[in-house]
This record gives structure tokens, C-alpha cells and sequence, in this order.
């Protein structure tokens, strides 16, 4: 009893410190490792090998097929959904009105053309013309040198005769001549005088033949001159004529919607009869490339850079694994992206981890190409670190 009493007298005595100190000690060293965790978690969740996002999707490019010119629409060559190649044609426009613009602006660059023919040709003529005018200098330059030489040797004949005519007239005052003499003395002056004269108006009509053919000369070089600058602009004009027949071939090529690539095509919008206006969507091609766009957190993306492995599990084919790689990260999180993106300098504030776009390469297999754009997607990341 007396023992019994004196335990119990023990645990009454027993001070505050020891009785409650474990427990406080267990709590301090719990709250230690939780808020030594809280504070590295992010170091700790980046230095992972392995990054797992299910934020992922597969990705295709899906582009809008629109007219450039307006029509109505004559056939649409494909049906929904259908399967297509690089250069099928989709949808054809009504041609008529773009093939007679062609026509029209093919009968244009011929008539540019024939015209810039024409004015060469009257150059080549023209140039005949300033040969013949050459020719007929040449032929007045030697008129002239022929009346020249002549005007010479009958300047001697003028110059003897009347010498012979002044000393038949001395000797005949002495009757030292005939009468006879002294009249053919005169004769022949009065002949190579008239020689003369004709000398000197043929080496007249020569000058006068020369300037003339000079002038038609100068006026043919600038006859050639006039055609020259017009064979420039005709030039100019065909060059827009020829400009005028590429746009309307274009515009009859816009005629034709035809696939950019393999692929395939969408729900059609538009369909034979119809009237569209250039933009209007006639359809969406969707290529066979396929690629997959993991949202990763941002402390997630310590290690990870282009070129590190990648698996990816998409949950049309469950069990199946596609490999890859990181292809490229995005510069900027996805809500920089956003048509809106968020301001917080402004209010109040509560910070959000943010996730960033990775992209990932498919290597190729036989089901890649049977993923549909949209479709969700399990991605592991393996870092190199």
C-alpha cells in the first residue's frame, strides 16, 4: 500500500517539462521537415529524371483553305473527311470569265510584240535610208573632186589660150600674124572659157548635191533617233502587257483550290452553284504530320531541353507507346499566348504556377499517322541533366 501510494505521489510530482517535452520536440522536428520540404519542393520537383504532364495533346497543322478570286463554285472534287495527296484538286471555280481575261492579255503581248517588231523594222529601214544618204555624200564628195579636177585643167587651157590670144593681137597690129591665127586664138579662149564656166557650175551643183545629201543624213539619223526612243517605250508597254497576262494567269490558277500537302480534309463548306467571294472558306486541310504539345509546369522544365527522349501515351491506343523527343519550348508560358493576358499589377494578387508549351517530335511509326489532332495524351519527359 505504502509502495503503491509513493508511485503515485511520483507521477503527481513529476515536473511539467519532462511530461510534455517529447511530444513538443516530435512536433518542432515534423513542422522542421515539412517546411524544409515546402521550401525546395520546386528544386526537388525539377531535378526529377522523369517529368510527367497529362496537360498534353496531339497537335496537327490545320489550315483554312479560302478563295483568292470570286466564282461560282462548278465542282467540289473531294468528299468529307477524304483522304488526299499534295496537288489533288479540291474545288473548281467556274474559269470562263478568267480564261477570256487570258486570252484578252495573251492578245495584248502579241500586239506589244508586233509592234516593237515594226518599229525595229523601220529602223533597219532607216538605216537603209542613212546608208543611201552616205552613199549620196561619197558620190557628191567625188562630183565635187571630179568638177574640181576638171575646173583645174581648164584653168590652164583659159590662162594658155588667152596668153596665145593677147600675142596674136600684138603681132597682128605688126601684121606679123594672120588674121587667121588671131581668130582661132580668140575661139579657143572663148571655148576654154566656156569650159570653165561649165566647170565651175558642176562644181556648184556638186556643193549643192553635198549639202543636200548631208541634211537628208541628219534628217534620217533623227527619223532613227525618234524610232529609237519609241522602241523604248514599246518595250515598257509590252513589259506591262506581259505583267498584265502573268496576273491574269494567276488569277485563273486561283481558280483551282488544290491540297498544299498530303493529308486530309475536313467537312466541306461550300458546294456546286454557289457564289463565293474572295476569303471564303471552302474547307480545312488538316497535314499528316503530327506532333504532341505537353503544358509542363514551370518547375518542371529545370532539366528539360530539346533532345531529351520522350514517351508518350495517348488514350485512343491504351497500352501503346510512341517515342519521341523535345523539339522546341515555348518562349513564354501559354497565358502570354492568351488573347487576354493576365496583368497582376493590378488588385489583389495570388500567385499560380504557370505551365509552358513543349514540344514534342513523334518518331515515325504506322500509328502516328492515324492520330487525330486533339487527342489527349500522357507525356514522360526523360532529362539528360
Amino acid at each position: 500500500m505504502n509502495q503503491t501510494a509513493h508511485i503515485i505521489e511520483s507521477q503527481v510530482l513529476k515536473p511539467a517539462w519532462q511530461k510534455y517535452g517529447t511530444p513538443l520536440i516530435v512536433i518542432a522536428l515534423a513542422v522542421a521537415v515539412i517546411v524544409t520540404i515546402a521550401r525546395n519542393w520546386n528544386g526537388y520537383e525539377g531535378a526529377r529524371t522523369e517529368q510527367v504532364t497529362n496537360d498534353a495533346y496531339v497537335r496537327g497543322d490545320l489550315t483554312p483553305l479560302g478563295t483568292k478570286v470570286p466564282g461560282i463554285v462548278r465542282e467540289v472534287k473531294v468528299n468529307d473527311y477524304q483522304i488526299v495527296h499534295k496537288g489533288d484538286v479540291l474545288v473548281q471555280l467556274d474559269d470562263d470569265d478568267y480564261r477570256a481575261q487570258v486570252a484578252q492579255a495573251q492578245a495584248g503581248v502579241e500586239a506589244a510584240m508586233a509592234a516593237l517588231e515594226n518599229n525595229r523594222r523601220q529602223q533597219e529601214l532607216q538605216d537603209a535610208k542613212i546608208q543611201r544618204a552616205l552613199a549620196g555624200i561619197d558620190n557628191a564628195n567625188a562630183e565635187i573632186a571630179a568638177a574640181q579636177a576638171g575646173k583645174d585643167a581648164v584653168r590652164a587651157d583659159v590662162t594658155r589660150s588667152t596668153e596665145e590670144r593677147t600675142r596674136q593681137e600684138s603681132l597682128i597690129k605688126s601684121n606679123a600674124t594672120t588674121k587667121q591665127k588671131l581668130e582661132s586664138a580668140v575661139a579657143d579662149e572663148e571655148r576654154f572659157a566656156a569650159q570653165s564656166a561649165t566647170r565651175d557650175a558642176d562644181l556648184s551643183q556638186a556643193h549643192a548635191l553635198l549639202s543636200s545629201d548631208e541634211s537628208a543624213a541628219e534628217a534620217e539619223r533623227r527619223a532613227k533617233t525618234v524610232l529609237q526612243s519609241q522602241d523604248e517605250q514599246l518595250i515598257a508597254d509590252l513589259h506591262a502587257k506581259e505583267a498584265a497576262l502573268t496576273v491574269a494567269q494567276v488569277n485563273l490558277g486561283y481558280t483551282r483550290i488544290v491540297a498544299p500537302a498530303d493529308g486530309t480534309v475536313g467537312e466541306r463548306q461550300v458546294h456546286p452553284g454557289q457564289l463565293v467571294s474572295p476569303g471564303a472558306q471552302v474547307m480545312t486541310f488538316v497535314e499528316t504530320t503530327r506532333w504532341v504539345a505537353a503544358n509542363f509546369r514551370e518547375t518542371q522544365l529545370t532539366n528539360v531541353k530539346p533532345g531529351d527522349v520522350a514517351e508518350v501515351r495517348v488514350d485512343v491506343y491504351p497500352g501503346q507507346v510512341f517515342k519521341g523527343r523535345v523539339l522546341e519550348i515555348a518562349p513564354a508560358s501559354g497565358s502570354q499566348f492568351a488573347l487576354l493576358p493576365p496583368d497582376n499589377a493590378t488588385g489583389n494578387f495570388t500567385k499560380v504556377v504557370q505551365r509552358v508549351p513543349v514540344k514534342i517530335a513523334l518518331d515515325n511509326s504506322p500509328l502516328t499517322a492515324q492520330l487525330r489532332p486533339g487527342l489527349s495524351a500522357l507525356v514522360t519527359v526523360r532529362t539528360g541533366r
